[in-house]
């Protein structure tokens, strides 16, 4: 069965009480539930995963490799400062898809950088919630066509 790793960066854990006109009030159990659920339609097995440091991230990222087909990744804040990850990433060779709740794009210069979007097949963007569905259909139809 396929399976796919949706990995969340620093402060996701806050979801849905942390700056709610930028992020929604969905929580973290919120998003993990709607995509268990769309990942039951799609027959596509989901491992979720959260953490506030990057080398924990690193590390799931590399224990990804023959465990999972894709990576869905919300890096957060990480997205605009982390080489790790990219080169995490890059050295996985598992394709990737960059993911954020807020039009990065909208906000402070600063969001417009993206480390990972280098090694990204697509970036996903100011969809709130309804963006990890988006990534997941990307990756689904990105592994299908792959076969």
């Amino acid at each position: 069965m396929t399976s796919i790793l949706i990995l969340n960066g620093p402060n996701l854990n806050l979801l849905g009480t942390r700056q709610p006109e930028i992020y929604g009030r969905t929580t973290l159990l919120d998003i993990e539930k709607i995509c268990r659920d769309k990942a039951a339609d799609l027959s596509i097995d989901l491992e979720f995963f959260q953490s506030n440091h990057e080398g924990e991230l690193v590390d799931i990222i590399h224990s990804a490799r023959g465990k999972h087909h894709g990576i869905i990744l919300n890096a957060g804040a990480y997205t605009h400062t982390s080489v790790a990850l990219m080169d995490a990433i890059s050295s996985v060779g598992l394709p990737a898809v960059e993911l954020h709740l807020s039009n990065i794009h909208a906000r402070e210069e600063f969001r417009h950088h993206s480390y990972i979007a280098k090694v990204a097949l697509g970036v996903i963007c100011g969809f709130g919630a309804n963006g990890y569905i988006l990534a997941l259909d990307a990756m689904a139809t990105h592994l299908e066509t792959a076969k």
